[in-house]
């Protein structure tokens, strides 16, 4: 066994690989062999750190070094400095990395403080890509205790005291479901991952199985075993390259070692994978319509009941979890339910993943115990709003959740105080707004995403999403009437009863949120035809500050359609409104913040 002085941790998460670090480790390499350091150093591809801002990241152990931002010309003066000559690079370490003197390790900045990782235990430790790694942090540890010293009954039974619920949306408790499965009557048992996750700005369950694909294929052989199934699928979006060739890789390397295939820890117990790749419909997230996608059928939902659990893929009982659930359970298994049940809130126990994005200063994933307030996410985790810009709301579920304005940053979170809220959990997208967005234009934004992604089976979705989405281009083109706000309001409420599915059920919570804490911004809109944050285009009028123009003429050089006159030097220039098309080019230009918009 080859043993290492110091290790160099890399992200290899889709977000530092896409600003290139790839390529720090192919330097990196050249470098420590450059330095005859080859037998000494070891570099180490990981999944995702969490802190996305701060990347490309490289963590250098013993010292436990964060090394944020880090550039292809960075690594040679690391290697030189710090590999060989043992003096870290301190100008290069994450600005909070550093107090006074002292190094503060990757866990003591303010961003990890108050994480708990779970779900994310491994991600940014191990090299997903390696088995052996894997195995040398407990895995498959779970699933040698569930097969060799549990029932099937113990398992279930170990999962439904630990209070672990659903974390793909709906919040349903996972031990009910798969009790459900096990006692449903049927010849044939499957077990399926969602992993078709379509919210726009969220990125959890990718980083799971880019960072830790083990952990959600040793969950699933354990429900597998649990319910009485001996054939598994991973539904992923093809949208997920490197999260599918790292589940690819960790699928073979299971079955050459035995954990996946036939007569698993010799109990006689056989069970395999396979993955499915979704063609990037929002809509198969839905889980019925996820199973039609799997049989090679087109992703529309299915009435219910009847329910996975007794009628899934191919007419038989189906068991059906997201990456997040799955990725709780071995530590359930390991720990005990004792352990899981002692984290979070009454009723929502244990860690929730969030995609923290938006106007936050540190955008990325965070893993927390339920019951953690929004305002420790987003101002102590996510370190408050960027440019000093006051806070407006922050948006949880995707398109399916709604808006929680600065009078609720107090609330815990978790699944009944989102709900109460007029959002949800949904699979842990959150989104920060600040003074600078529109509500009513981000009511827009969404309902457009969700008409565009309906699918079409049931009229409700198909077409009272788009009569609301009509509604609200009204509005922000400046042609709404007080009456168009009270048609939202009951074509929501129509919509939520009335859809078939989840997924059309929660399309109107955004505009319902926003209608229920913004309503002065639908009024302004409507009434005063003004967009009171500035966004909506129509509703724009460019002026000149005739006290504070220098009489530069530097705005008329970037008027795209020349609609601004005036005399270099001699006169103040003004905007024909008429002609003016509202892009904001001047206003960008002009030295003088000599231009507003109202």
């Amino acid at each position: 066994m080859e043993i290492f002085r110091s290790h160099v941790l890399i992200c290899g998460g889709t977000g530092c690989t896409s600003s290139g670090s790839q390529t720090l480790i192919e330097t990196f390499h050249k470098e420590l062999e450059k330095n005859d350091l080859t037998n000494e150093v070891k570099v180490v591809k990981t999944g995702c750190f969490g802190l996305c801002e701060a990347g490309p990241i490289v963590i250098v152990y013993p010292e436990g070094a964060f090394y944020s931002h880090v550039k292809i010309e960075d690594v040679k003066r690391i290697t030189e400095e710090h590999l060989l000559k043992g003096r870290i690079v301190k100008e290069l370490l994450f600005k909070e990395a550093i107090e006074e003197d002292k190094i503060r390790s990757i866990n003591e900045v303010d961003f990890y403080k108050k994480q708990k990782r779970v779900a994310l235990k491994n991600c940014g430790v191990i090299n997903p890509e390696e088995i052996k790694e894997y195995i040398a942090f407990d895995g498959y540890k779970a699933l040698g205790k569930a097969l060799t010293e549990m029932t099937r009954e113990e398992v279930i039974d170990e999962v439904k005291k630990s209070g672990l619920r659903g974390r793909g949306g709906g919040g349903f408790p996972t031990g009910l479901k798969w009790e459900f499965t096990y006692k449903a009557k049927g010849d044939q048992k499957y077990v399926v991952c969602n992993a078709d996750e379509g919210d726009p700005g969220a990125f959890m369950d990718r980083s799971v199985l880019e960072g830790d694909p083990h952990a959600v294929i040793e969950a699933m052989v354990i429900a597998g075993y649990a319910i009485g199934a001996n054939q598994g699928y991973i539904y992923v979006r093809a949208e997920y390259p490197i999260a599918v060739h790292r589940l690819e890789i960790a699928i073979n390397q299971a079955r050459e070692y035995g954990l996946l295939g036939k007569n698993i820890f010799d109990k006689g117990f056989d069970f395999d994978l396979e993955i499915r790749l979704g063609a990037g419909a929002f809509v198969c997230g839905e889980e019925t319509a996820l199973l039609n996608s799997i049989e090679g059928k087109r992703g529309m939902p299915r009435p219910r009941p009847p329910f996975p659990a007794n009628k899934g893929l191919w007419g038989k009982p189906t068991m059906l979890n997201n990456v997040e659930t799955y990725a709780n359970i071995t530590k359930i298994i390991l720990n005990g339910s004792d352990w899981f049940a002692g984290m979070g809130t009454e009723k929502s126990k244990g860690t929730k993943v969030f995609a923290l994005g938006g106007k936050i200063n540190n955008t990325g994933l965070v893993e927390i115990p339920m019951g953690t307030t929004l305002r420790e996410v987003i101002y102590e985790i996510g370190g408050g709003i960027p440019n000093g810009r006051a806070f407006k709301a922050v948006q949880t579920g995707g398109p399916s959740g709604g808006c929680i304005t600065a009078d609720h940053l107090d609330t815990p979170i978790d699944y009944d105080n989102l709900i109460a809220l007029g959002s949800m959990m949904g699979s842990g997208g959150m989104i920060v707004m600040d003074e600078d967005n529109c509500m009513v234009d981000i009511a827009r934004f969404f309902l457009d995403f969700t008409v565009d992604e309906s699918c079409g089976k049931c009229p409700p979705c198909r077409i009272g999403t788009k009569r609301m989405l009509e509604i609200l281009n009204k509005i922000t083109s400046g042609n709404g009437e007080m009456k168009d706000l009270d048609r939202l309001e009951k074509l929501a409420k129509n919509i939520k009863a009335s859809a078939l599915c989840g997924l059309g059920q929660t399309a109107p919570n955004p505009v319902l949120s926003t209608l229920r804490y913004f309503r002065h911004e639908y009024e302004a809109h409507v009434t005063e035809k003004r967009c009171p944050a500035g966004v909506c285009k129509e509703l724009l009028a460019y002026t000149i500050d005739s006290e504070l123009c220098k009489k530069c003429g530097i705005c008329a050089g970037k008027c795209p359609t020349s609609c601004i006159d005036g005399v270099k030097g001699k006169e103040v220039y003004k905007i024909d409104t008429e002609k003016c098309i509202k892009c904001g080019a001047c206003m960008e230009a002009c030295p003088f913040n000599a231009i507003d918009k109202k």
